[in-house]
């Protein structure tokens, strides 16, 4: 199950860059964050996509997701200008961005070469 994020949970569960200037993974399992619009298009197609993800990879990662909307400090913190954009967060290293609504392919590639989690 995809679940959504506000600043106050983003900041206990991601990254809290109120207190920290260099990137610290605040989770335990590897992260995707979607950065989406309730009026997006390409955003809804992703959507479906993301959930099964997240079951298929229950327990090995976690997925995210920020209505950028409701969440514009959020968003601005990472330079987030089109949506779909997702951040894949590994645990011990630097956070990547990918954007647009890619196929389910490519995000699994993205998955296992960024956060290095295989099915």
């Amino acid at each position: 199950m995809t679940e959504n994020l506000n600043k106050e949970a983003f900041l206990k569960k991601v990254f809290n860059y109120e207190e920290h200037k260099e990137w610290k993974f605040e989770g335990e399992l590897p992260a995707v964050i979607d950065f989406y619009a309730d009026w997006c298009g390409p955003c809804k197609m992703l959507a479906p996509i993301l959930e099964e993800l997240s079951n298929e990879y229950e327990g090995k990662v976690t997925i995210y997701k920020i209505d950028t909307e409701a969440e514009q400090e959020l968003a601005a913190a990472f330079g987030i200008r089109s949506i779909p954009s997702m951040l894949f967060c590994p645990v011990n290293e630097e956070p990547q961005m990918a954007h647009g609504a890619l196929p389910k392919k490519q995000i699994e590639q993205i998955i296992e070469d960024v956060l290095k989690v295989k099915k």
